[in-house]
């Protein structure tokens, strides 16, 4: 199914047509992607995310999350 309303990233304008006609900049779809739960390549897209923000896509190994998690158990 193809969205026909349309956004102006530039000025935030909906209109259906491929140009703004109030700033003249090219419009985009703001509709978001279909979701799958059998998505291939979420975690690809997760990634890039977390990398393009400037933020730390990896929050350690799982061996390092259950070392941590024994040697927090052993403490108390």
């Amino acid at each position: 199914m193809k969205y026909r309303i349309r956004k102006c990233p530039k000025c935030g304008r909906y209109t259906l047509k491929e140009k703004c006609p109030i700033c003249g900049a090219e419009t985009i779809s703001p509709h978001p992607a279909r979701f799958s739960p059998e998505d291939k390549y979420v975690e690809y897209r997760v990634k890039a995310l977390y990398s393009e923000s400037g933020k730390s896509g990896e929050t350690g190994s799982s061996s390092d999350r259950e070392s941590n998690a024994t040697s927090t158990d052993a403490k108390t």
